[in-house]
Parts: C-alpha cells; sequence; structure tokens
C-alpha cells in the first residue's frame, strides 16, 4: 500500500464552508466543503473529477512511520537514561558495575546509534523494516554488553528489550520477528555463559533466562498479531470511508447538476448552500445566494416557508422569483426531524410548460395531417367549380376578375396547408434565388388588392438596386403575410388606420426583409416572449402566427427577429442566409 491514489475526496454533502488543505506527502486529503464556486456556475474552481470509491489510499502507511518515529525516540530515551546511569550516581542506584569500561563504552556507541536510527527514520525514502530491523539488532547488541557490565540491571535491561522487540514487530514480517526474538535469546544466552565463565561471582539461575526466551518470543508473536490486527481494520477503515466519500461526491455531483433549485434556508432564514439551478433562476450568477437573507432574495417564499413551519402546509400555487420574475414552485422539507434547517426546492414551471407545448405541437401535427384531408376536399371542389366558371362563355368580364380571385385563394390556401404539414413533418425547405425587390412589390401590390382601404396601408420600400436571397418562394409568401396581418392587427395607434411598409434592404452584408409599422411596439415584458407557441395577447388569436413564421424561416437557414424601433413602432426582421452555395459553385 505505497503511496496514496491520486483522488479528490468529496465532504459532507452540506457542511460549513471551509478552505481547502493542500496534500503533503501521504496525508489523508480533507473532505471539501460545498462552498460558492462549487454551485456557482462564475466559481473559479474548475471542473472536477468524481473519486474513487473502489480502492481507498494507503492512510497506513503515515500512521506506521509515525509509529516507527515514535520508537526511534523511545530508543534515545533508553540511551539516554543508560548514560544518566553510567555518568551518573550509578552506584548509589544498581551498585557497583562489573566492568565500568565495557559499560562506558556501550553507552557511547548506544546514544549516537540512538540519534543516527532516529534521523534515519525521519525519511521517507526509506524502508520502515530495514529501520526497525538494524535499531532492534543495535538494542540486543547493547542489552547483552550492559548486562554483562552491570549486572544488578539485567532484569530491567530484560524488560525494556521485551518491548523493543515488540515495537519491532509490528514492521517485519512474522519469520523475521521471529529471527530477532531468536537472536535475543542467543545474545542473552552468550551473556550468561560469558558470565559464568569469568568467575562464581554471578549467581543468575538459568531459570530467568529461560523466562527471558520465552517472553521474547510471547511477544513477538503477540505484538504481531495485533499489528495484524490493526492494519486490517484500519485497511478495512480506509475502505469504508473512501466509498462513503465516493457516494457523498456523487451525491454532490447530483445535487449540483439538478435542473431544480435547491436552498439550504438555517434557523435564522439564512441560505446557507444555493446550487447553480436555483442562482441561475434568481439570476445573480456573481455574486450567489450564500450567506443572504432569505426574505431579502425572495419575501414571498420567506413567509410561505413560515407559513410552513407554523402550520405543516405548502402552497403549491406557482410564484415570482428572481430578478427575471420566473415562475417556480416551492417544495419545503427540514434537513433532519429535529432540525431547524430546511431544503427548499425551486421547481421551474416553465420547464413543464414548454413539455406541454411539445406534447400540444406533436398533437397538434398529427391533427394537422387529418384535417388537411377534410379540408382539401372541400377546397378542390370549389377550385373545381372555379375553372368551369372561368369557361363559360355566360360569364361577365366584370365578374371574371372575382373568379380569378378565387382560383388564387384556393391555391394560396392549398400552399398553406402544405406549410403546416411540411413545418409538423420537419420537410426541408426547397430554396430557391430570389430577387427580393421585386418579389417585395409583387407581394404588396397581390396585398393590397385583396384587404380594405379602411384597414391600413402597406407600401413597398426599400433600395431599387435588385438584391438576391435564397428562399422558398411560398414559404417567404407565407411569412410576410403573417407579418403583415399582425402589424394591421396590433401596428396601429388609437383611431388611426396602420401604416405598413415592406423594404427589401442588406443588413449587415446579408439581404434582409423588413415589416415595420408605426403602431405602440412591443413591451419588453412581451417581447421576451415573441415566437413561443400559443402565446398571444389578443383573445381571437391562436399564438401560432409568429411561431409558424419562425420555423419557416429556420427551415430556410433564415432568422427571424423583433428590433424595436427607437421613434414608435416595430420591426420584424427576416435576415436570410445568402446566396444559394451550389448557385454561386456554377458562377449564376
Amino acid at each position: 500500500m505505497e503511496g496514496e491514489l491520486t483522488r479528490r475526496a468529496a465532504g459532507p454533502l452540506f457542511s460549513p464552508k471551509h478552505p481547502a488543505r493542500a496534500k503533503r506527502g501521504h496525508a489523508r486529503p480533507p473532505p471539501a466543503a460545498l462552498r460558492p464556486g462549487l454551485y456557482s456556475p462564475a466559481g473559479t474552481h474548475g471542473p472536477r473529477r468524481l473519486p474513487s470509491i473502489f480502492a481507498p489510499p494507503a492512510y497506513t502507511q503515515r500512521v506506521l512511520r509515525r509509529e516507527l518515529y515514535l520508537f526511534s525516540l523511545y530508543r534515545l530515551l533508553e540511551a539516554s537514561l543508560l548514560a544518566l546511569i553510567v555518568f551518573g550516581p550509578g552506584e548509589a542506584l544498581i551498585g557497583e558495575p562489573r566492568d565500568a569500561a565495557l559499560a562506558t563504552a556501550a553507552c557511547l556507541a548506544y546514544v549516537p546509534a540512538a540519534i543516527l536510527l532516529l534521523v534515519w527514520s525521519r525519511r521517507t525514502d526509506t524502508r520502515m523494516s530495514e529501520v526497525a530491523l538494524v535499531g532492534v539488532s543495535a538494542d540486543v547488541v547493547i542489552a547483552a554488553l550492559v548486562s554483562h557490565a552491570m549486572p544488578q540491571a539485567v532484569p530491567g535491561v530484560a524488560l525494556m528489550l521485551v518491548f523493543n522487540l515488540g515495537a519491532a514487530a509490528l514492521f517485519l514480517r512474522l519469520q523475521a520477528s521471529l529471527a530477532v526474538a531468536a537472536f535475543a535469546s542467543g545474545a542473552m544466552l552468550v551473556e550468561f555463559v560469558w558470565s559464568r565463565l569469568e568467575g562464581p561471582s554471578a549467581d543468575r539461575p538459568l531459570a530467568e533466562l529461560l523466562m527471558f526466551a520465552f517472553s521474547f518470543f510471547a511477544m513477538v508473536n503477540l505484538t504481531f498479531l495485533l499489528g495484524e490486527r490493526l492494519r486490517a481494520s484500519q485497511d478495512l477503515a480506509d475502505r469504508r470511508g473512501a466509498e462513503a466519500e465516493g457516494l457523498a461526491g456523487i451525491n454532490e455531483l447530483i445535487i449540483r447538476r439538478m435542473r431544480t433549485g435547491v436552498l439550504m434556508v438555517d434557523g435564522t432564514r439564512a441560505i446557507r448552500l444555493a446550487n447553480e439551478a436555483a442562482i441561475q433562476l434568481y439570476g445573480d450568477s456573481e455574486h450567489g445566494l450564500d450567506g443572504r437573507g432569505l426574505a431579502e432574495v425572495s419575501p414571498e417564499l420567506a413567509a410561505r416557508l413560515s407559513h410552513w413551519l407554523r402550520t405543516g402546509e405548502s402552497d403549491d400555487t406557482p410564484m415570482t422569483y428572481g430578478h427575471e420574475k420566473l415562475e417556480v414552485q416551492p417544495r419545503f422539507t427540514r434537513l433532519f426531524n429535529d432540525s431547524d434547517t430546511v431544503l427548499v426546492f425551486l421547481d421551474d414551471t416553465s420547464l413543464v410548460s414548454r413539455r406541454a407545448e411539445s406534447l400540444t405541437l406533436s398533437a397538434m401535427g398529427r391533427f394537422s395531417a387529418s384535417l388537411a384531408h377534410e379540408i382539401r376536399n372541400p377546397l378542390a371542389a370549389i377550385n373545381y367549380s372555379v375553372q368551369l366558371l372561368e369557361e363559360s362563355p355566360a360569364l361577365p368580364e366584370s365578374d371574371r376578375r372575382l373568379v380569378e380571385i378565387i382560383h388564387q385563394q384556393c391555391q394560396r390556401t392549398n400552399a398553406i396547408i402544405e406549410s403546416v404539414l411540411g413545418l409538423a413533418r420537419r420537410e426541408r425547405a426547397m430554396g430557391e434565388q430570389l430577387e427580393l425587390v421585386a418579389f417585395v412589390r409583387r407581394f404588396v401590390d397581390e396585398f393590397t388588392r385583396l384587404m380594405s382601404p379602411e384597414n391600413g396601408q402597406v407600401r413597398a420600400a426599400g433600395r431599387e438596386r435588385p438584391l438576391t436571397g435564397v428562399f422558398d418562394p411560398g414559404h417567404l409568401h407565407q411569412v410576410l403575410t403573417i407579418l403583415v396581418q399582425n402589424a394591421l392587427t396590433y401596428g396601429r395607434l388609437p383611431g388611426e388606420p396602420a401604416r405598413i411598409t415592406v423594404a427589401a434592404q442588406e443588413r449587415e452584408g446579408r439581404p434582409a426583409v423588413e415589416v415595420v409599422d408605426r403602431g405602440p411596439g412591443v413591451p419588453d415584458a412581451i417581447a421576451a416572449q415573441l415566437g413561443r407557441p400559443f402565446f398571444t395577447t389578443s383573445e381571437h388569436g391562436t399564438g401560432l402566427g409568429l411561431y409558424i413564421a419562425r420555423e419557416l424561416c429556420r427551415s430556410n437557414g433564415a432568422r427571424l427577429d423583433y428590433v424595436p424601433v427607437p421613434a414608435g413602432g416595430a420591426c420584424f426582421r427576416v435576415t436570410f442566409s445568402g446566396r444559394n452555395p451550389l448557385l454561386a459553385r456554377d458562377g449564376t
């Protein structure tokens, strides 16, 4: 388990803000709290990678290295105690040593060795087993020499050696630990024989030596097994902790990417945390919402929360929220059963409206397919009857013009049906190279012949030089008809007839056709809704005119925009995509 896996530890889902701490060495990275920038789209933290939940980092290595350092520090304490006994009032503590020179030499060798081992243990590029093996071997040799030099200190030295052997077993394999215990027992046996050979003054029993050897082996086995259990428990805890942090990170990502806004409000009605959706719904991504009062952000939302806390009843009616006055539906729930912290979920009702619009448009497409058959049958009968009237020799010339108008309108109605069906089926438009100046004039002449003079005035304007653009002629005729009809209906001042101008212009290097009126204009609140299906300000309107016009422009690669007129009125501009690349390739 050498080295940590590079990962990001995701902290609790809702935790107090604190700065991230840098990872150092093998240190365990701290949990990352949810903070501004994590949920805010304006944050500068950048994208973050989910933590791995399958492999834990090697926290045990850091713990063992710290224990090795403490073991080396304890060895230095032992060497200092030996120096105090040898160079201090040792006779008063343990009596006169047998060999003072040997005791002094052992002390002078042990103190520098303990210091070197302490420094060696602090290096992160060394193997802990090597440091432990060298250190315990030195302990055994020094213990044997001190036991021979000071026989009165043999029991204390043996007890201290038992601890050193047990500590070393934490870093060694079982075979190496048993070998070290055997080496210590052999060293004590050599010292015992050495003392016997020097003279009869040594009266230590052999049973003491056997008990020391048994203690060495027992301690080594016990600490090795205990260390294995501790390492296994630590490894399991690391693994479970990494899995929990990984799940917390996934939880955090789900909350952050939810389309539902989430606010965490504490007992003082202050917003502690807000996800991206809540900030975007509010419309203030630069400053965020953390730390602000709920009443400051939305007084109505604060009032509903207070009502819910008092009565337990939630008001499910939509409310306006944020700078853009979007409609949201709030829902409340406590973070914990006995907590004052409340989670506020803000559902954007416009998403539901758009889904409903999509379903309605899909149903309308299926309905238009069946309705087209019902309309075409009487339309074909009317068209056939008109053709028969045109062939009648008894038809007066004054009525022949009316028959011609009926025939043209039948063809236009059929073209409108085809356009609506093509829009429902998403068929591609048949774009043609059109001379827009002449097309606008023909359209205006044809439209004015059919409209009543009291409805208003429609005139052609713009440049005189030819201007070409690519568009399906039937679609362009339908788009201009929708725009002019809307201008006649909404683009007039009270008590005055409408004045409509249709002009072919060049805007930003691209051909365009503009329909301009001199009416009251479009309010800003309504301008943002233009082009949405079923949106209308009239009791008799369907809300599909501008939507169909915009979709027809889009299918032809063009763009329909509303342009406010500073002097008053409204302008709807159809900007074309330019020349047909196939025609341009042929040099036409």
